[in-house]
């Protein structure tokens, strides 16, 4: 009797704990984001406060979110791209309903205000070809996120294939083997002198940097301008190719797992973003809102009319091609169109990398030189670009190379890598001063340069930082050095080395493949 009276109480507490747990996670919302909404985090914070949920955002590139959209089971509740085409290229198995567009802004160009009138940009109606021409006679240079791994690239990208193909009804795949087209994308596409994967940290290039023009969301241009004002210096001037604007339209969408309560909570977020309140507040943010991106008495101190921005003016988008032409597109893109990189990997083959170090490091450039694996990501090489690797511990144990386009060569590359085994202490400078010497003469019209570093350690031998410095400074060429770090790597090391080369630190200690695929997206 006493044991019955015991398994009834077991399992109504079971019960109990049954619906609690229910209902929590009932209230908890995951949403897989664009960085660009971090600035949304307070009004977030807000609603979930008032509302007693607990709401988490988690950031991703845009790739990164096609991918996992496409997963048959991921672990969001609601997705938040930047532009509604990745839920396209993504949502294969159809579980995102209710999006909506949060907010929207338009990728343009910002010119420094001098230069732009030099262009004769301002006042005036610009064309995509009017840019080609300024590029050609190399009166203008910009920076832009890769249209591989970043919307706000994307966008751009797309526009530019629109503009020169004579603003067709839509793309076709004959349409991307156009020989004019794949000449004047491939002389648009040189004027780049800069790129990165994310289009916050390019707004924070240009800040650090001495750069002439950017391609990026109005938004962030926008925020740019104040920054620049109040430094002092000069503001960026927007235009806004006529033949090729795409508008980032931020939507918002559940992703239906079959919980009713969570679908309730996301839909009352979704209302509370876009209710008249928020929307005002989302409006001084320098974001649009509304039908068409007019905005009636707009706040010109966020939306200045001296930097060419006009907000009575309706926006035209162009019609964006289907989802099998849009990936067609960035495959060539990443295989054909885009500037060819000259890449000097600097690995680390100390011996601290022994183990797990070097395993995941193997892995990581496996990754990269297998063609199938890192078209999955477009990380793939194009038959133009350059590889060099350097491996290194307290002396650089070798330097090897190979050319995009053979394939004998990277296979031999990718044995070389992983038959190496590691042993000695640690020099990261000597490297990278090595790296530096073999990019200092390229030709940057042709080539966009980078040193990839990745290590473990901290530098405790051989050449110091100072060296490293002196031989960027003499070169004379803006050549990053982007570094990887993983164990117990000096962070304080490697973020001198960034900050002297206006490049970042990846943090790869959880998952360092996923740290490399990113920092190759930055070239």
């Amino acid at each position: 009797m006493a044991k019955k009276i015991s398994t009834v109480i077991f399992l109504f507490y079971l019960f109990i704990f049954s619906l609690t747990f229910c209902k929590d996670q009932s209230r908890n919302l995951t949403i897989i984001s664009g960085s660009e909404n971090e600035s949304m985090e307070p009004i977030i914070k807000r609603f979930a406060d008032e509302n007693n949920l607990t709401i988490n955002m988690k950031y991703k590139g845009s790739v990164d979110i096609m991918i996992d959209l496409a997963k048959e089971n991921n672990e969001f509740d609601a997705v938040w791209p930047a532009s509604t085409l990745w839920v396209g290229l993504g949502d294969t198995n159809k579980k995102v309903k209710h999006l909506k567009s949060i907010m929207t802004s338009p990728i343009v160009f910002g010119i420094r205000k001098s230069l732009a009138l030099e262009l004769g940009f301002v006042n005036k109606e610009v064309t995509v070809k009017d840019i080609l021409s300024a590029i050609r006679s190399k009166k203008l240079k910009f920076i832009m996120t890769s249209a591989t791994q970043s919307n706000s690239g994307t966008s751009a990208y797309l526009g530019f294939l629109y503009a020169l193909l004579g603003n067709p009804e839509t793309i076709t795949e004959k349409d991307l083997a156009n020989p004019t087209l794949r000449k004047d994308m491939k002389e648009l596409l040189r004027g780049i002198n800069r790129s990165s994967g994310s289009s916050g940290w390019l707004k924070e290039l240009f800040l650090n940097g001495k750069y002439d023009a950017m391609v990026n969301y109005e938004s962030l241009i926008l925020e740019t301008n104040k920054i620049l004002v109040s430094r002092g210096e000069e503001p960026l001037y927007l235009v806004y190719p006529i033949d090729g604007i795409v508008i980032s339209d931020s939507p918002l969408g559940y992703i239906n797992s079959g919980n009713q309560k969570k679908e309730e909570s996301f839909k009352k977020l979704q209302d509370y973003l876009l209710s008249e309140k928020i929307q005002k507040e989302i409006l001084q943010s320098g974001r649009r809102v509304g039908f068409g991106g007019t905005i009636e008495n707009s706040d010109k101190t966020v939306f200045n009319p001296d930097w060419g921005v006009d907000t009575q003016k309706i926006i035209s988008p162009i019609k964006l091609p289907s989802a099998d032409i849009i990936r067609k597109a960035l495959s060539i893109y990443q295989q054909d169109f885009r500037k060819s990189s000259y890449t000097v990997f600097c690995l680390d083959f100390s011996d601290s990398m022994t183990g797990k170090g070097e395993k995941e490091l193997k892995e990581a450039m496996n990754l990269l030189l297998d063609k199938k694996k890192a078209e999955q990501y477009f990380i793939n090489f194009s038959p133009s670009d350059k590889i060099v690797v350097i491996p290194f511990s307290d002396i650089t144990i070798d330097t090897w190379k190979a050319n995009g386009n053979n394939r004998k060569e990277i296979e031999t590359l990718n044995s070389q890598i992983q038959e190496l085994a590691p042993s000695g202490a640690t020099d990261i400078y000597s490297p990278v001063i090595e790296a530096l010497a073999e990019l200092e003469n390229i030709d940057t019209d042709q080539y966009s340069p980078a040193i990839i570093l990745m290590t473990d350690g901290v530098s405790n031998s051989g050449k110091e930082f100072a060296d490293v410095s002196r031989k960027y400074k003499n070169a004379g060429v803006d050549i990053p050095v982007f570094s990887i770090m993983f164990g117990e790597a000096s962070e304080s090391q490697l973020k001198e080395i960034s900050k002297l080369t206006h490049a970042r630190v990846f943090d790869g200690r959880s998952d360092l493949i996923q740290a490399f695929r990113t920092a190759k997206g930055y070239n």
